[in-house]
């Protein structure tokens, strides 16, 4: 081998090196990447969850939706975050919606307020429920989904995110797209157990979705547990449900989705 073609090839193996060295310091950074916080932007497509609940022959309810198309906006948005390190993670309702008092203004995906602690290693889970006014402590084990993964990618909030589609409460279709740079097996509700922390959700049969608008990395710190209601109700997630069945069953269809809005 000549000294040019020798020199080429030594340039050749320099750059490989580079890229080489480039890839695994941005994985050594992706897997060290197990804290910080991520907030979230919940949105409420109303303007599909009221046609939804229109009947053909219910005139009064057709005038209402009109009227509400033309002075009201579609979507009903809600800010939340996410707190999480490698044990556990904390979500909250950080900023609440701004809707106006109409007939609609009492909307489940909306009403229903939550704040959940999950332990990773444990898989337990502590919600603390405002549902309809009325305070609820929840604890039990972290929520099965049946999720199936996908080859489809998206960015979000700066992090590349596979797809997974996944069905929750025997009847809830789920969209979620996650990272794998971010170790924790998170995200936001009580929506887990992918390979790494969930940035999107969308539910497309309730018109509903959680995006991750910015992610902070930091380094680990504490996670405090969330502050319980004096007169709450203690419930499992199975006695929550029966109580809701119970109070919402013969409220028609909004009656279920109240339902499925409060067992998140």
């Amino acid at each position: 081998m000549n000294k040019t073609m020798k020199n080429i090839v030594n340039a050749l193996f320099a750059v490989v090196f580079i890229l080489l060295g480039t890839q695994l310091s941005y994985g050594q950074y992706a897997y060290f990447a197990e804290s910080g916080k991520i907030e979230y932007e919940k949105r409420v497509n109303m303007f599909a969850k009221i046609k939804g609940r229109i009947t053909e022959d219910d005139v009064f309810m057709k005038k209402l939706y009109e009227d509400y198309r033309k002075n009201q906006p579609q979507f009903v948005t809600m800010k939340t975050s996410l707190s999480f390190n490698k044990n556990q993670s904390l979500y909250q309702i950080t900023e609440e919606p701004k809707t106006a008092s109409n007939w609609f203004s009492n909307e489940p995906w909306i009403m229903v307020k939550n704040t959940i602690l999950t332990n990773f290693e444990s898989e337990d889970v502590v919600a603390v429920k405002k549902i309809f006014g009325e305070d609820f402590v929840l604890k039990d084990k972290q929520r099965e989904i049946l999720w199936k993964y996908t080859n489809e990618v998206r960015e979000i909030a700066g992090f590349e995110c596979k797809r997974a589609n996944g069905l929750m409460m025997d009847s809830i279709y789920v969209v979620a797209f996650y990272t794998d740079e971010i170790l924790a097996s998170g995200g936001p509700e009580s929506f887990s157990g992918l390979p790494g922390m969930i940035l999107g959700v969308a539910l497309p049969h309730e018109n509903v979705t959680w995006f991750a608008t910015k992610v902070e990395i930091d380094k680990p710190g504490p996670i405090n547990n969330p502050e319980e209601p004096r007169r709450a109700d203690h419930v499992d997630r199975e006695g929550l449900k029966a109580f809701l069945e119970k109070n919402l069953g013969n409220w028609g269809r909004y009656g279920s989705e109240a339902v499925k809005a409060s067992m998140l």
